[in-house]
């Protein structure tokens, strides 16, 4: 794949729960017509890696390298440029099953594409599953990678941090999401060396990236903040913007994910 001069320009890095790359194709290509990012790394595929739809990204210009699994999870990093040192997974056989986390590096830069775990209520399983994945998540950063690197980690976090990243913290206090366990846990994330990009720029800006299906939410504004451009510190130099493209979001057909993408632009 021949790639362009990007001395000088901006460079853009988004994250995109599509919520089934298949169902949410036609759609994912227009956005990228019209807001065409250097790196795009989707989440919650809900298909194999035999039937993503990667020859339409390659006639847009974007090398698909994916980590999926038929119906629920699986991840993706669409480039305009060939990574290198790709991975797949964490490197641990019981929370690889479910196909969460792929990586590569373009450059010097590393690329990490997460989808964490929605969990459930306080003291089930799946409650518990999703903090052991977080504690599993972070050891494998510590053990792979130096906060002097320069790291982007992005994905669909499933936690929102604080409770300006909800619109009602008093209605939603304690339920998924929100609760004191997944928030430390993600806060113990970024304490690894990272900077939550969007806040860092936007310290008092309430932004959603998500919102539910049921009752029109996203008219209403009614969301959460629960994905993430976590940057490490090296690459704040180049950070100049975050933002929330709701053109996806927006469309009534076809039906839309309940996700709009978060793009973070820097200058490499």
């Amino acid at each position: 794949m021949q790639g362009k001069d990007k001395d000088n320009r901006s460079f853009k890095i988004a994250s995109y729960n599509v919520n089934s790359i298949n169902t949410r194709k036609e759609l994912v290509l227009s956005w990228l017509e019209r807001d065409p990012v250097d790196i795009l790394c989707l989440q919650e595929l809900k298909t194999t890696d035999e039937n993503f739809p990667k020859e339409d990204f390659m006639k847009m210009g974007y090398e698909c390298y994916t980590h999926g699994q038929k119906t629920y999870n699986g991840v993706a990093i669409c480039s305009r440029f060939l990574l290198e040192e790709v991975f797949k997974g964490m490197g641990d056989a019981t929370y690889d099953q479910e196909k969460r986390v792929i990586g590569g590096r373009f450059k010097d830069v590393w690329i990490i594409n997460a989808y964490f775990p929605h969990g459930e209520s306080r003291g089930g399983r799946k409650f518990f599953w999703k903090l052991g994945f977080y504690e599993k998540f972070l050891r494998f950063i510590t053990e792979s990678f130096s906060p002097n690197d320069k790291i982007v980690l992005v994905g669909d976090m499933n936690v929102a941090m604080e409770d300006i990243d909800v619109y009602d913290p008093v209605l939603l206090k304690d339920t998924i999401g929100t609760m004191k366990e997944e928030r430390d846990a993600l806060k113990k994330l970024i304490s690894w060396g990272f900077v939550d990009a969007f806040r860092y720029l936007y310290p008092e800006k309430r932004q959603f990236t998500w919102w539910d299906y049921i009752g029109g939410m996203v008219w209403k504004d009614q969301g959460m903040r629960i994905d993430y451009i976590l940057i490490t510190k090296p690459l704040l130099a180049y950070l100049r913007d975050v933002y929330v493209d709701m053109w996806p979001r927006k469309r009534r057909n076809p039906k839309p994910s309940d996700h709009a993408p978060i793009v973070g632009v820097f200058e490499l």
